[in-house]
Formats: structure tokens, sequence, C-alpha cells
């Protein structure tokens, strides 16, 4: 187990870094690559743990997937019925996007599977994706959940369709936002005779919906509802050539680093921009935060910016509604953000938080309050009270929480004193570089253990 250590900044950090590629985009390109006809080229695939976890459960369905080095991959497409039974039970680590993605496709099939993950993912709930599931004909179980009895958990159990049938149609208007739901139904929709309409409440990330329109499958978005209509679709996808961007999420982290220490100036090269992921851009831009976004075109369909950012005074503000869903995986970054800035700054409508790879809200409070801020946890998100000055150095343990992890190094940069932060190598779910990246900026971290 790798444990960092942060020493306080004794200088700004200044400079220009790329980012790993965004991995939510990754796991689609995979997924689709492998149900295409021909041969699809991925450029710019990271090899953050959750990806390879993708890469590892289509191979184990034969996939054919040549890894040619730098982040190229050859994908020979099988078709949407080329998938075959695995040979064991798939793992998915600590990916609950893989999980998810994977039992929308998996619902269609003709054999059965069993999907797994680490100790975190296993105590994540299901029934999101699998009571819509079985609305259409799927047959999926999982293990009892311990304290909602409506709930389930991994490992999930998926049976083969009966010989000779289809999944159903499906309307669905899910309680919450999310994009792994609704692209989990997406999935399951190309497998399906008959119509798949989905509802959300504010929009979610949309970047499977590009991708499925892009292929040609017909797909219709009236703002947050979609239809897919496969009445007259051959059930083919051709082949693709795509250049993934670099993940918004993982540039948050540098971004805010920049935005909360004193005279620094840091810029994050080609960052997908994509509007239903740049919500903590918005909230730092709300709360006074020096922020440039220079646009530089598209990559996979997907706009990409340079991405400029720099210190200057921050005020609290409320972060509520529409927003959230946008900055879903930076909420703990933007807790980061709140803690150095005058005033106070509340988080609502994030309930959401308490069901990733950790309790978020309660996890963050704790780190918060090891470095001397006062706040205090809500059930759908934290009162946060900005403290100026230094902060205190502190023993974090990131509950083996990538973005806990992260959030908890930049806010070390300003403590006082050296700040341990126990269990990191979680962040190689999603940034494997992400501390040589902060070193090559001006800041000084030991790795132990």
């Amino acid at each position: 187990m790798t444990d960092i250590v942060v020493h306080p900044l004794d200088r700004a950090l200044v400079g220009s870094v790329p980012v790993p590629s965004d991995k939510s985009i990754g796991h689609r390109a995979l997924l689709l690559a492998t149900l295409c006809e021909g041969v699809s080229s991925l450029r710019g695939f990271s090899y953050g743990e959750d990806n390879v976890s993708t890469a590892n459960a289509m191979r184990a369905m034969g996939a054919q997937i040549e890894d040619l080095g730098e982040g190229r991959l050859s994908v020979t497409g099988k078709g949407l019925f080329g998938l075959t039974a695995p040979q064991k039970e798939l793992d998915c680590g600590n990916s609950g996007t893989t999980m998810r993605l994977l039992t929308g496709i998996l619902a269609g099939q003709p054999f059965a599977s069993t999907l797994t993950g680490d100790a975190s993912l296993m105590r994540r709930p299901m029934m999101r994706v699998v009571a819509p599931l079985r609305l259409r004909g799927a047959s999926i179980e999982g293990a009892p959940h311990p304290t909602k009895l409506s709930d389930v958990l991994p490992p999930l159990v998926v049976s083969p369709l009966p010989e000779g049938t289809q999944l159903g149609a499906l309307g669905y208007a899910s309680p919450v936002s999310s994009a792994q739901v609704k692209s989990a139904l997406l999935l399951s929709g190309l497998y399906a005779h008959g119509t798949t309409h989905f509802k959300e409440p504010t929009l979610s990330r949309d970047h499977t919906e590009r991708m499925l329109h892009a292929l040609g499958v017909p797909l219709r978005t009236v703002g947050t509802m979609i239809e897919l209509d496969p009445a007259g679709w051959s059930g083919k996808m051709p082949a693709f050539d795509i250049e993934i961007p670099g993940d918004a999420s993982a540039a948050a982290f540098l971004v805010v680093a920049a935005h909360i220490c004193p005279g620094s100036r840091v810029t994050v090269r080609g960052v997908g921009t994509n509007p239903t992921r740049t919500g903590i851009f918005e909230i730092a831009r709300h709360m006074g935060a020096g922020i440039e976004i220079v646009p530089q075109g598209e990559q996979g369909g997907e706009p990409i910016a340079q991405i400029t950012a720099w210190h200057q005074g921050l005020r609290g503000i409320t972060i509520s509604g529409e927003i959230v869903p946008r900055a879903i995986d930076e909420i703990p970054i933007a807790c980061a953000l709140a803690a150095r800035a005058h005033g106070t700054t509340l988080i609502r409508d994030a309930e959401e938080l308490r069901v990733k790879e950790s309790d978020r809200i309660t996890t963050m409070a704790t780190v918060l309050r090891a470095f001397g801020i006062t706040c205090e946890e809500l059930p759908d998100g934290l009162a946060i009270e900005g403290k100026q000055g230094a902060l205190e150095p502190a023993r974090i343990d990131s509950k083996g929480d990538h973005r806990i992890a992260m959030a908890a190094a930049v806010l070390a940069l300003g403590a006082r004193g050296p700040t341990t932060i126990v269990d990191c190598d979680c962040i190689a779910t999603s940034f494997p570089r992400f501390v040589g990246t902060l070193r090559a900026l001006g800041a000084r971290i030991d790795a132990t253990g």
C-alpha cells in the first residue's frame, strides 16, 4: 500500500501539462468498438485501472483488442451478437462504469455471466440498473443489500435470454440523473425488440448518445428525453477511429490547485469540454476564480480546449440544482475551492455522492475537518466555511477513493506542515501520473510503502 507525503508549497505552481484521456469516453469507445463491424482504432487510451478493467472484461468474452503502445488500441469488432460466454467471472475492479454498462450489454446475450469487482465496488448499490433492465425482460440477480431491502449489491448474475427471445420495449423515467443508468439502458436497447424511452431529471453526461448517434444508431434526444427506436435499423455499427480527449475530471484537480495556491498559473492541454462535464469549471468561475478556456476544435465528436487557471480571490456560493450532475465526480475537489474561499459555500442536491467509491459526503467532511476547516455534513451535501491562511497538517485516510486522495493532496499544498495521505494506490484508477504531474508543476511530494 502506497502512502504519499505532501509538503507545504514553497513556490507557485507553474507550467503547462497534459492529463490522461477521458476514462468515461474510453469505456464507451472500447465497448462500442467491440460491438461494431470491422477494425476500430482508439488513440490516446488511458491505462488507468478502470479502463483496463473494461478491456479485460471484453477480452474475456472474445474481444480482439491489440495494444499498439503509446495509448493506441486496435479493436476488431465482433458485431452485436459476436460476444462469447466468459469462462470465469468478469472482474470489473473498482469500476462502477464497467459493471453497470456491461450489465446493459449482457442483459441481451444468449449466455450467462457474472460481474464482480473489488471490495469497494462490491458495496455499491446496483438496483438502479437492475430494476429497469428487469422491466424489459432481463433476468439479473444480485446479493442482498445489508440495510436496504429494496436494493442489491454485486456480484450480479445475468442469466441468458431464452432461445428465440429478445429484450422488450422500455419506457423509463429515472429518479436520478445518472449517465451510467442511461448508458446501460441504451446499450440494452441495441438488443431490444421495441423502443427505448429514457428520461432523467436533469441532463447527465452524454458521451454514449454522441457515440451511438455517430455510429448510425437511430437515436433522438430532446432535452433530458432520449428515444432509441431500432425499427428499420440494420443492427450493424461501422468501425470507427477516435482520439480520446483529455479527462476534464483529472484536469479539475490541477485547475483547482492553481486557483488555491498563491501566485500559481497552470495550463492543461487537450481537455474534453463536453458541456455535460464542465460543471466544475463553471463553479470555479462563479466563485471568482481566474480561468480561461480556449477552444481547440473537436476530437471524436467531443469539443476540446486548453484551460489556463490562476490564483485570485474566491468567494463562497451555493452549488445545487442542474449543475451538480455535470460536476458530480468533481464535488470533492470543489470542496477544496470552498475551503479556501471567503465566506460559506453550500453544496446541495449531491446525495449521489453517498454511493460512490466511498460515501464522499462523509469522507470529505472528515478530510476538511482534519485540515482545520469548519464544515457541516448535510443529507445531500455540505456547508463549508472557507479558511484563510495556512491549513493544519493532517493524516488523511483516502478510504481507497481516488478522488478523495487527490482532493486531499491538493488541499495539503496549503498546510503549514507535511500531510500524509494513506492508501493512495487508488489514484491509479483514473490519474496514474497525478503525483508526477504535480511535481512537474512545482509540488514536493514523497511516496512511501
